[in-house]
């Protein structure tokens, strides 16, 4: 199936101002890949599981060779039973194993909410500290031709809501390695969302294990007069919408949080604080996601710099349909960030 036959093969953007930029050009299904190698050899709790993770295309590419290098013990394929085995992570999690379940789509994460939810995000409040679940899950948003509305849900607002969860959605290759090191090692469950279209570009990636820090956003294009706050491969379609902009004497700030829970306030209050202005992108659906909870974080705790209402760039309230026209229009893009920048730069008080 052509999840995503619509986009094709790229180079990253240049983000080199901000000093990610060592290391070899790979594929962000290759940084992923090297990710989970270096983890299996460092860390022999560490044990990859998820249905397709064994077949040949390797879970789009991240789970390929790792069963045939570390055997079926380690890198396992697993049932539709994602409630069960969501159970036998969160058990294994508990018992000093430390598992990353993949799932080719987030939709099928809501069949695991008893455990994610109820169980393994409350284990360390619950048990004052002494009990952890050391747990990473991991899910691919599909956007693409005909993914439609049971295969390309974009549920971070769902996962946004629950605490004791952390929520993460790199946007570069280099993220994407260091944080998915970074969840394996950390000791309470951590979901990581991509996005099928991140699949399609090449960045610089070092071979070395590192972390990139959870909790920390990141400035990929200093500016003045507007700050975007971008999610996921938004964060790329932010960047182009503002380059072309620069022409046009609008110099715009574009921030990726990288995490959003927790979430760097600090970095987009202090943002807000310089240009006045806000727009917020995410892959999301509108009414009670992501770009809510950080406009309502603005309003709350930095009004008084704000020159134009904070507009919200988001997917419609609906399903997604599967026809390629009707997906195309509903899907958000560079024309809409940039309708929402001008927004904020025409208004007047």
């Amino acid at each position: 199936m052509p999840w995503s036959k619509i986009k094709p093969d790229t180079d990253e953007l240049n983000y080199c101002h901000n000093g990610n930029c060592g290391g070899r050009q790979i594929s962000y299904a290759q940084a992923v890949n090297e990710g989970l190698r270096q983890s299996l050899t460092l860390d022999e709790r560490v044990f990859v599981m998820g249905q397709g993770v064994d077949d040949p295309s390797g879970m789009f590419g991240t789970t390929r060779g790792l069963q045939e290098e570390f055997g079926k013990k380690r890198v396992f394929d697993t049932p539709l039973a994602e409630t069960a085995l969501t159970g036998v992570a969160n058990g294994a999690a508990i018992g000093g194993m430390r598992p990353v379940y993949f799932h080719n789509r987030p939709d099928f994460l809501l069949l695991a909410m008893d455990q994610l939810v109820n169980h393994a995000s409350k284990w360390h409040f619950m048990f004052g500290g002494a009990v952890n679940v050391p747990l990473v899950l991991w899910a691919c948003i599909g956007r693409g031709w005909g993914s439609a509305a049971q295969h390309s849900q974009a549920l971070q607002g769902i996962f946004f809501h629950v605490p004791g969860l952390k929520l993460l959605m790199p946007s570069t290759c280099y993220d994407a390695k260091g944080l998915l090191l970074a969840a394996i090692k950390d000791d309470n469950p951590v979901l990581i969302l991509d996005h099928r279209y991140n699949f399609k570009q090449k960045g610089m990636v070092p071979e070395d294990m590192y972390t990139v820090p959870i909790g920390k956003g990141i400035v990929r294009r200093p500016g003045r007069d507007v700050t975007i706050v971008a999610i996921s491969h938004l964060v790329a379609d932010a960047f182009m919408t503002a380059e072309k902009l620069a022409g046009q004497g609008v110099d715009v700030e574009v921030i990726d949080p990288r995490t959003l829970r927790p979430l760097d306030e600090a970095l987009i209050l202090n943002s807000v604080m310089k240009t006045g202005r806000l727009v917020i992108a995410d892959t999301g659906w509108k009414t009670g996601g992501v770009t809510a909870e950080i406009a309502a974080l603005v309003s709350s705790k930095a009004f008084r710099f704000l020159k134009a209402p904070i507009e919200r760039v988001a997917c419609p309230d609906l399903p997604t349909p599967a026809g390629y026209t009707l997906e195309d229009a509903y899907y958000i893009g560079q024309s809409d960030i940039k309708h929402a920048v001008m927004k904020t730069i025409d208004f007047e008080r």
